[in-house]
């Protein structure tokens, strides 16, 4: 038996613990030794890295991901794709979904792990075809589950999902458990219910320690055959992330069980990182908050990346002292859209919403653009009836949602047209424009500082040379 192990201290590791501050120039040394560690895969991009890479730290994530495919020329590298969503906050049309998977797949990316943020699978299938499309000979497509408890979400009907993405074509299929609330007994039944249904494809398990069960859980779904866990090498494990390769894979050695990892490698990678990690606890990047466990986020449903960004949020607010009251006010926010799970970018919305309801000291009195959205439909149709008050108050009385995800089958290349446009000399390359599209103003002002840099390089060049 074999149990592989999928590293997340590039990407969801420290997105979850310090809501992805992390700049490339702080562990580009350590990637030519991650690269003989023995992983599954290393989740390097996607989510929110592309986002905080222009909005925070001035670096073109293209360029992160071509220079970490660089340095880890024999380990599959791994991103996490919100479907049509791709790594924004609204739907795309299909050529522009095609477009990103294709750029990403040529820049450097493995493996996909695709989601929907509603498991709306629709959602899904252009990004497959993409993938499938423009696979190299290492290409996988991994079909993701958002995994949550509400009235609505049953192991039978997460069994039929699996089903559904093995139907559609997809090669691996993995559970994302983001806010950790997945119990042992809800992972046993899972894990052997799904491996019933779906005979030798693979299973992957995504969980985070929030709540304090992950461990236990992931050894559950261990026992129960889980082909794949995701980890983080320890010192950005646990707290809002995930649990520690390390301590994996010493209870699977105890097991028996082979997971192909090199213990002196993986033990150099996390004394690499434990300086890292000390440098974002002194400057308060990583709040204590992170750190712990919180069970009562087996309430509030939180994932890791959101409660980080919420603390983050807050703080830069002044309001942390409001911190617990939001957190209270999530699972009547989320009631109300219809138990939708709280992956992003409903769970941006929802926590956000939240934020709203208690900073204003009114319910909805302020309602967000994107949550408006919501309940005209553009994101898909929620897992279970929405408020019917909010609704009406948001639509007019009577106001019903109108299915209009985008299926844009002509592929008309308009946003490329208005890209080029917009952004004239400031584009060099397709990934300008796919940055562009995705984030218009974080893009701008990126391209526009490189352009600078660029120009006074040029002119400084030329005065030494007079």
């Amino acid at each position: 038996m074999k149990v592989q192990i999928t590293e997340t201290v590039l990407r969801d590791a420290n997105q979850s613990l310090m809501a992805t501050r992390l700049p490339y120039a702080d562990y580009e040394k350590i990637l030519p030794v991650m690269d003989k560690a023995g992983y599954y895969s290393v989740e390097c991009w996607g989510g929110a890295t592309f986002d905080s890479c222009l909005r925070y730290l001035n670096e073109d994530p293209w360029e992160r991901l071509r220079n970490i495919r660089k340095n880890m020329p024999n380990t599959k590298l791994q991103m996490l794709l919100r479907g049509q969503n791709l790594l924004g906050y609204k739907h795309y049309h299909d050529d522009v979904v095609e477009k990103f998977v294709e750029l990403s797949i040529k820049n450097g990316i493995d493996i996909i792990r695709i989601f929907d943020a509603l498991n709306d699978f629709r959602n899904l299938g252009t990004a497959l075809d993409a993938t499938m499309k423009y696979a190299t000979p290492n290409t996988v497509a991994s079909g993701c589950i958002s995994y949550t408890q509400s009235p609505v979400h049953t192991v039978e009907k997460y069994v039929e999902m699996c089903k559904e993405l093995k139907n559609m074509g997809f090669q691996t299929i993995c559970l994302k458990d983001m806010a950790g609330t997945m119990s042992p007994y809800e992972a046993e039944g899972l894990i052997k219910g799904i491996k019933d249904a779906v005979g030798d494809m693979p299973v992957i398990l995504h969980t985070h320690c929030t709540t304090g069960m992950a461990y236990m859980t992931v050894t559950k779904a261990i026992e129960s055959g889980v082909d794949v866990v995701d980890a983080a090498t320890s010192c950005f494990s646990n707290g809002t992330s995930q649990p520690a390769t390390e301590t994996i894979f010493y209870a699977l050695q105890q097991y028996g069980i082979e997971s192909g990892l090199d213990e002196k490698v993986i033990n150099e990678v996390n004394d690499f990182f434990k300086p890292v990690k000390q440098k974002y606890i002194d400057n308060k990047t990583i709040n204590p908050k992170s750190l712990g466990t919180d069970s009562q986020a087996l309430v509030y449903k939180v994932p890791g990346g959101m409660l980080s960004n919420m603390i983050a949020n807050l703080t830069d607010m002044h309001a942390m002292d409001k911190f617990d009251e939001a957190l209270a006010e999530i699972p009547a926010v989320r009631k109300d859209l219809g138990y939708p799970p709280l992956v992003t970018p409903l769970s941006q919305m929802v926590g956000n919403q939240a934020v709203t309801n208690v900073l204003m000291g009114e319910r909805y009195k302020q309602i967000s653009k994107e949550v408006k959205n919501y309940f005209k439909g553009e994101y898909g149709i929620a897992p279970a009836p929405v408020s019917k008050e909010l609704q009406d108050k948001i639509l007019g009385e009577g106001g019903e949602p109108v299915d209009c995800r985008i299926e844009d089958s002509k592929r008309t290349g308009e946003e490329f047209r208005k890209a080029k446009e917009d952004l004239g000399d400031l584009a060099k390359t397709e990934e300008d424009l796919m940055s562009y599209i995705c984030f218009p103003d974080q893009a701008r002002k990126f391209l526009e500082s490189r352009k600078a840099k660029e120009e006074n390089i040029a002119s400084y060049t030329i005065e030494a040379i007079d």
